[in-house]
């Protein structure tokens, strides 16, 4: 797994100098999976492993937020390939497939309840600075994201009438 420092804190935080030593201090971490891994162990891990790594004398509260199995696409799906037709259709290009991580804990339940696959389409650049501060859309994506989405809805009923 990969382990993301998503916040940090302690101590004064407010304008200007302050020569006093924290009291506190606090982190938010996060833990990107892959498939085969289970949130729970790996849950139970982290917590188990970060108190050990605290300096002697100093108290750590650690706990767990939410968490999600990993899912993996079925690139040989029949959906897939209309997926890929869709967006082919609408940039003019094939799409570039690469393995990437995502936090949508519900895509797995829905998959499972729906016995469904389940398609993601980011339709984003890397220049797009996805959940930064300065993040951005061209509209011009924008615009063929919803071309996107009218494509693969006749590409997914031409599925569903060959099936």
């Amino acid at each position: 797994p990969t382990l993301d420092c998503n916040g940090i804190w302690g101590g004064y935080q407010g304008e200007g100098s302050k020569t006093v030593i924290p009291s506190k201090a606090a982190a938010k971490i996060s833990c990107r999976l892959v498939p085969g891994q289970d949130p729970r162990r790996i849950t139970k891990l982290l917590l188990e492993h970060i108190p050990t790594l605290a300096p002697k004398g100093v108290k750590v509260h650690a706990f767990e937020h939410h968490g999600g199995t990993p899912l993996v696409m079925d690139t040989s799906s029949p959906y897939f390939a209309a997926a890929t037709r869709a967006v082919e259709r609408a940039f003019g290009c094939p799409p570039v497939f690469i393995r990437t991580g995502g936090s949508i804990p519900i895509a797995l339940a829905l998959k499972t309840a729906l016995s469904s696959e389940i398609i993601f389409l980011d339709l984003g650049l890397n220049e797009d600075n996805l959940h930064s501060p300065n993040e951005s859309f061209a509209l011009e994506d924008y615009k063929r994201g919803i071309l996107v989405s009218s494509y693969l809805l006749e590409e997914i009923g031409a599925v569903g009438a060959e099936i």
